[in-house]
């Protein structure tokens, strides 16, 4: 059902409004898709479309992804429309609104073999990044505590190139769950800059790893730290203190993969 749109105050674009506000970054029952390609990946992912937000000349390519899907609204609008509903400039003009997927259960990332864990891990492109990592490298799921960015927030989705459509994940209740992981049996590797870590290069990964990331600037928490059966680090020069926690996710996923 194609729907032309012009004002930008029109309540059947609710889904859309405000999505820069930090607000409304987790919404429970939804998630937008930002372009295209991240469109044509929801569906892939089985994702249920509430409606679709574009300018004319998506039209002949959004199309055919509604076979079988019901009378989804289509709502057509000029770009200056449709970045006045969304509070930023949206790229290529075209934005969906889908139902929120479920989260992995506990029972179906604890049988898995690779996770990899993020403790306040804030910024969106970072997730998405790490999200990108561990699909590219075999890993099997994402564990994220309470307070890290939303795997479904657009600018993650986007980040990922769509993966964290698909890959398994799910959010921590406290920073108690993490005993969950070594009671299922898990080895907690800790990425640490800390003095006494284990050189990634010397470390040989066992069957079953759950890998820990910290937040952006302070890395893992002191309680993360000592919840870790090992602490590993990446060897570096002293340019630096430090690597950003994705370039991090990026080294470390590929040096403990599943063999």
């Amino acid at each position: 059902m194609i729907i032309e749109v012009s004002d930008p105050a029109d309540p059947r674009l609710a889904d859309y409004v405000g999505l820069r506000d930090s607000q409304l970054r987790r919404r429970e029952d939804r998630f937008i898709a930002e372009g295209l390609k991240i469109i044509e990946r929801s569906f892939a992912a089985g994702c249920r479309p509430r409606s679709l937000l574009l300018q004319p000349r998506w039209l002949d390519g959004v199309l055919p992804l509604l076979d079988g899907q019901g009378d989804v609204p289509i709502y057509v609008g000029t770009e200056q429309m449709i970045e006045e509903v969304s509070g930023f400039h949206v790229h290529r003009g075209a934005l969906g609104a889908f139902e929120r997927p479920v989260e992995t259960s506990w029972e179906d990332l604890l049988a898995m073999r690779r996770l990899i864990v993020c403790e306040e891990t804030v910024d969106h492109a970072n997730l998405g990044a790490i999200i990108r990592v561990g699909a590219a490298l075999g890993w099997d799921g994402l564990i994220v505590s309470p307070g890290s960015a939303d795997p479904l927030y657009r600018r993650a989705i986007k980040a990922s190139m769509g993966a964290s459509l698909e890959f398994p994940w799910r959010r921590m209740a406290s920073d108690a769950d993490l005993e969950r992981l070594s009671a299922a049996g898990f080895t907690v590797v800790a990425s640490t800059i800390s003095p006494g870590a284990v050189t990634l290069d010397g470390y040989e990964a066992p069957e079953r790893v759950a890998l820990l990331l910290g937040t952006e600037g302070d890395g893992l928490s002191s309680g993360w730290l000592e919840a870790a059966d090992v602490h590993v680090t990446i060897p570096m020069t002293n340019r630096v203190d430090s690597l950003n926690v994705a370039t991090a996710a990026a080294i470390l996923a590929h040096a403990l993969r599943d063999s």
